[in-house]
């Protein structure tokens, strides 16, 4: 496998990291995750490994069964189930000990939880699908890699 079949797909995600989604369109007004597919000329959400890009450089990598509906949540979400990442950076800003209900409650907690999806906005994102003849194993390889 690290011989024959990583090469190549080491070769399709430095491409899909050579052409990134602005995040923004993954949270366009009126823009559900059927509207970003056709915008994407795909008929439905796909498995797959996508990586964030900040200035170009990868910031998070994530692996997802329907990789557009999550990226959409991470920058749409109003949870902490939904918008993990945001969570995640609003916890590192806050140092919060509280339990997470209790801190999407909290004003301070809930302001840096939107800047965080704000800051997020402003990433890029490549993709990588399964479609393309790629197993889970090797699209959490190519996670690994980034």
């Amino acid at each position: 496998m690290a011989a024959i079949i990583l090469p190549g797909d080491m070769a399709k995600l430095r491409a899909a990291l050579a052409a990134p989604l602005p995040m923004f369109s993954f949270c366009k007004q009126g823009f559900g995750v059927r509207s970003i597919l056709s915008g994407l000329r795909r008929s439905s959400d796909f498995s797959g490994c996508y990586v964030l890009l900040r200035e170009g450089k990868p910031f998070y990598v994530g692996i997802s069964r329907t990789v557009v509906q999550r990226l959409r949540q991470h920058v749409t979400g109003n949870t902490h189930f939904d918008a993990s990442l945001a969570y995640q950076m609003a916890t590192e800003k806050t140092g919060h000990k509280m339990k997470r209900a209790d801190a999407m409650q909290d004003t301070a907690f809930r302001t840096a939880f939107e800047q965080a999806k704000a800051l997020l906005r402003v990433l890029s994102a490549s993709l990588r699908s399964r479609d393309d003849g790629a197993n889970s194993w090797e699209i959490w390889c190519g996670g690994v890699w980034v």
